[in-house]
């Protein structure tokens, strides 16, 4: 009987295919076996990453992880599990920087000494003002005027008075 157990206890040295497919059927130490071969190279991988963050980088490694639980089922499991961790792995990473760089609006109106100003002040707004969205359309409704002559030409464009009289 010992012996048998033996034999059903999966072995470090057997390749992820082998532990994927004893673990869809139903082996949960096969899949222990691939989070301990995995884990302590991905934790190395994370967290140089992100830059040495400890905490960051064991809250990765364990979405790694149950994203492996997750998706063995979907995965080929003929091919070796490596490559696809570290696809996750760097993924995940990539969404904490991202997460970590993002600047919230509320931060951009505060600024840190009464010298400095806040950086949505510094920010230029390159838009027109109405008025010279105004003053640019008279310059081409003139220029249009000129261009053509008062034959009729010309667009004619409303600004809303309306008279009974024509001249």
């Amino acid at each position: 009987m010992e012996i048998q157990e033996r034999t059903r206890t999966p072995r470090p040295g057997m390749t992820d295919s082998v532990l994927a497919q004893r673990y869809l059927a139903g082996d949960q130490q096969a899949f222990e076996v691939l989070v301990n071969r995995y884990s302590g190279p991905l934790f190395t991988f994370i967290r140089r990453f992100l830059g040495g963050e400890y905490d960051a980088a064991c809250d990765i490694l364990q979405q790694v992880m149950l994203q492996l639980y997750i998706s063995l089922p979907k995965l080929r499991t003929g091919e070796p599990l490596k490559a696809w961790l570290y696809q996750v792995a760097r993924n995940r990473c990539l969404d904490e920087l991202r997460r970590k760089r993002a600047i919230h609006f509320s931060e951009l109106e505060k600024g840190t000494d009464e010298e400095e100003q806040s950086l949505l002040d510094t920010m230029q707004d390159l838009s027109p003002l109405p008025e010279e969205v105004v003053e640019r359309r008279d310059v081409q409704d003139l220029s249009l005027v000129g261009f053509f002559g008062n034959g009729g030409g010309a667009p004619k464009r409303s600004i809303g008075v309306e008279t009974d009289f024509c001249c």
